[in-house]
């Protein structure tokens, strides 16, 4: 071999391996980043309740797909629809891929849709980093209720129990008060669903609206296999296959006006993402590549995937980047169409 072609393959190799240390960097570093780290996930909500079971199940699997094999510790958050989490995630949590925060989609659609002296947070802003369902929403009673039926609803009072402003509990009961006509009174204040069924149960409310089908399934599904619950409606921008075989109608037959439905499209456009997952603003974008790569790589992991189905949860995911735009083209929304989702949802 000459001396130029010597020099040739020399530098050949030099810059294979340069580009090969460039290529391996940023996984090293990841891993030298979150080795013997914890990471926080936030959840806005009560334990046992929907989203609980959720983080749960996901943080029991999450780490084995970040590099450095983090700890993950759930910590429960409840207060304002998931808005009081929801504020720390965006102002408090550090900003460098060690928080996570999981919150009710109406935290995030609350800015957009409820009047506020002072936001808390900017929805836009938060790194989205998946969602784990894209969810129908149901109005149930309980056995107990002379309420069996939707049709019921609108022709006698019922009364249904609820969380605090932002909470899908009394946004939803709301929407169906003021679109559908449905006969509903709000008694507010409940933690979350778990408590809200152990209300129904009492006989304290005849029953709920904004409870997701997925949860429903997780939390009672003795209440479903015994007969115990009555599913008046289902809501969702597309009907539930299982729902929808068992008989429950869409709220889309009971809703006659047309700036109602675009307003109710409005509203229900947050279950698209079900279970949104978060970093704060200003969190690296090597970091936060890492986390929506390692939600992703979970969501079709054999073992999360058989864990949801011993835990009756449905696993219909998204990606980060998509949830991301669904957030920036919600926030776009012609203002006609927001001003009446708004007075839907109000008491």
């Amino acid at each position: 071999m000459t001396s130029t072609a010597k020099t040739i393959q020399a530098g050949a190799i030099a810059t294979s391996a340069a580009l090969a240390a460039i290529l391996m960097a940023p996984s090293a570093r990841a891993a030298d980043f979150y080795a013997g780290k914890t990471i926080d996930f936030i959840v806005g909500s009560d334990a046992a309740g929907g989203y609980d079971i959720y983080a749960r199940a996901i943080a029991r699997h999450l780490p084995r797909y970040i590099p450095g094999n983090p700890s993950i510790v759930i910590k429960n958050m409840p207060g304002a629809g998931s808005g009081r989490a929801a504020a720390f995630v965006y102002s408090v949590a550090p900003k460098d891929g060690t928080a996570i925060g999981a919150i009710f989609p109406g935290a995030i659609m609350g800015p957009l849709l409820e009047d506020r002296a002072q936001t808390l947070y900017e929805p836009t802003k938060f790194q989205y980093l998946a969602t784990a369902d894209s969810g129908t929403r149901t109005c149930a009673t309980y056995q107990s209720s002379k309420i069996k039926t939707f049709d019921d609803a609108i022709k006698n009072k019922a009364i249904m129990g609820a969380s605090a402003a932002g909470g899908s509990t009394r946004d939803y009961a709301n929407m169906h008060r003021k679109t559908s006509g449905a006969k509903f009174e709000l008694v507010t204040g409940y933690k979350g669903t778990a408590d809200l069924a152990l209300a129904m149960e009492r006989g304290e409310i005849d029953g709920i609206c904004g409870w997701d089908w997925s949860s429903v399934k997780s939390q009672r599904p003795d209440w479903i296999k015994e007969g115990k619950l009555n599913i008046l409606v289902q809501v969702a921008l597309e009907a539930d296959a299982d729902l929808t075989k068992r008989g429950v109608p869409e709220i889309w037959k009971y809703i006659a006006k047309d700036e109602d439905r675009k307003a109710v499209e409005l509203v229900v456009s947050q279950q698209v993402f079900g279970r949104p997952y978060m970093a704060p603003p200003g969190t690296p974008a090597a970091q936060v590549n890492i986390l929506r790569d390692a939600f992703a790589a979970t969501m079709k992991d054999a073992q999360f995937l058989a864990d949801a189905e011993k835990a009756r949860i449905d696993v219909a995911p998204s990606h980060g980047s998509t949830v991301q735009e669904v957030v920036q083209k919600l926030y776009a929304t012609p203002p006609a169409t927001i001003e009446r989702a708004k007075e839907i949802i109000k008491n």
